[in-house]
């Protein structure tokens, strides 16, 4: 039967994804070569490259799809304080299963009876991670070894629901302030609200370590689930990209913490740098040298981070000297509808404010947070002239990020933020830009009319107050 060239370039294309798969895992980026991953394809270099422009652009679309992968089986996963705790039966693998000792026998083990170790967190020798294989503890016998108990009340995750004891729904505190107030789900009204912040921050470094490798695991696979980026980007634009991307990583964990309890605390962006800063220290170290660390430990000491007295303001120095924005008259046409990468939901854009940000300048996202009204809705849209390879990276990092607050925090922790991963340009024609590396436009949009714009650094900002100040 002979098929189409359509379907063949999608069967070429595939094929080549699975061959640098295999070549990325066994060899690493640095090592890969396109010469081998044709081979393995049973194509020529030139059709990798015709499907691909360049080894690090396969490379992105290949831990892309390993991260799209996770983000999907993570919509069935239970909500983390649900799901078991590994136990510590990590085996060398040169033992036989017959063999295999208890981790607190094992060399370099402390138990939570070991005077050796900390007692207030099971470990074994060499181990990062969870795999599939290993027994797990229940929450309840977590509890037992740690001397704890977190009370996290269960959710509904299509509804953004915290379920109280009594079996009473109301809503999670969803807030949509700064500060993140929500009078629906105060503690006098009897409900359970969301996580505090220490739970959350926990929760979060336990969910974020999950893909690290086992020392004793598979370095192959390891390499891949890791999501390492050792040697892909180290010229200036990507070392920028990087910067600004998790600067954006850390506006958005550091909202999901505001939305917890103890939410008069105000801004947690610190917070959300200092968790962030331990989690790729610790991601680091895991590729480096595996085995050294706990992520038993590391999850336990991103919570009390929380207890730190961190001086933590929004307060930019340029914001006084930020042109106003401009006033306009243009009909707004929506182009349909796109995803919400925060909730993983499909909307149509409406009014607002929308702010489209390059790779370059995506730190630039938390001058229209902060200045939003309480409810206004803000759409970040991420914008690329390169969507192989910077937009793949901004792609990457902010799915894997997306997938691990859902789990935590549920689709709508602030809804009124938005996120749109903009890889085709769509929303960046409606509103009229051409995207750069450093691309910082925003608009605001009321009754189907494009009514204020603003251009350039700060612009953010000045299209969200642009209505309370002309």
């Amino acid at each position: 039967m002979r098929i189409s060239r359509t379907e063949q370039q999608a069967r070429n294309r595939q094929a080549v994804l699975t061959a640098a798969r295999a070549e990325f895992a066994e060899r690493g980026y640095t090592e890969a070569k396109i010469e081998r991953i044709a081979e393995r394809a049973d194509l020529t270099r030139g059709a990798v490259y015709s499907n691909f422009p360049s080894k690090r652009s396969l490379y992105l679309a290949v831990l892309l799809a390993a991260a799209n992968q996770d983000a999907a089986a993570a919509r069935d996963a239970p909500p983390p304080w649900e799901a078991p705790y590994p136990r510590n039966t990590a085996v060398p693998p040169d033992t036989s299963p017959d063999d295999a000792t208890s981790s607190d026998e094992l060399p370099g083990a402390a138990g939570p009876n070991d005077a050796s170790g900390s007692g207030d967190s099971p470990r074994a020798a060499g181990r990062t991670n969870a795999t599939d294989g290993e027994e797990l503890l229940s929450a309840a016998e977590w509890d037992g070894l740690t001397g704890e108990h977190h009370s996290h009340p269960p959710m509904d995750w299509a509804n953004g629901l915290a379920v109280d004891r009594d079996a009473n729904l109301r809503p999670a505190s969803h807030g949509d302030s700064v500060g993140g107030r929500n009078a629906g789900s105060s503690a006098a009204g009897g409900g359970l609200e969301a996580l505090d912040v220490a739970s959350a921050a926990e929760t979060f470094a336990r969910v974020w370590l999950e893909r690290l490798p086992l020392a004793y695991g598979d370095a192959t696979v390891g390499r891949l689930k890791a999501r390492s980026l050792t040697g892909v980007f180290d010229d200036e634009r990507g070392r920028a990209a990087l910067a600004q991307i998790t600067w954006l990583e850390a506006l958005l964990l550091a909202v999901a913490l505001e939305s917890c309890r103890a939410r008069d605390a105000g801004r947690r962006v610190r917070l959300a740098e200092l968790i962030l800063t331990m989690l790729h220290g610790a991601a680091g170290l895991g590729e480096t040298a595996p085995g050294f660390g706990d992520a038993f430990d590391v999850a336990r000491a991103c919570r009390h981070l929380a207890g730190l007295d961190i001086a933590d303001e929004w307060n930019p120095p340029y914001l006084p000297y930020v042109p106003l924005a401009k006033e306009v008259r243009s009909a707004w046409a929506a182009p349909g509808e796109v995803v919400d990468e925060l909730s993983g939901r499909p909307f149509e854009l409406g009014d607002g404010v929308v702010v489209a940000l390059g790779p370059g300048r995506l730190g630039g996202a938390e001058d229209a947070v902060r200045a939003a009204r309480a409810g206004e809705v803000v759409t970040i849209v991420a914008v690329t002239d390169d969507p192989a390879e910077t937009g793949a990276l901004v792609r990457l990092r902010l799915t894997d990020l997306t997938t691990v607050l859902r789990r935590i925090f549920g689709p709508a922790f602030r809804p009124s933020l938005r996120l749109v991963l903009d890889d085709n340009g769509t929303l960046a024609s409606a509103i009229g830009v051409t995207p750069t590396f450093d691309t910082e436009t925003s608009v605001r949009i009321q009754r189907g009319e494009i009514t204020f714009r603003a251009d350039n650094r700060g612009a953010a900002y000045a299209a969200t107050i642009a209505g309370r100040t002309q």
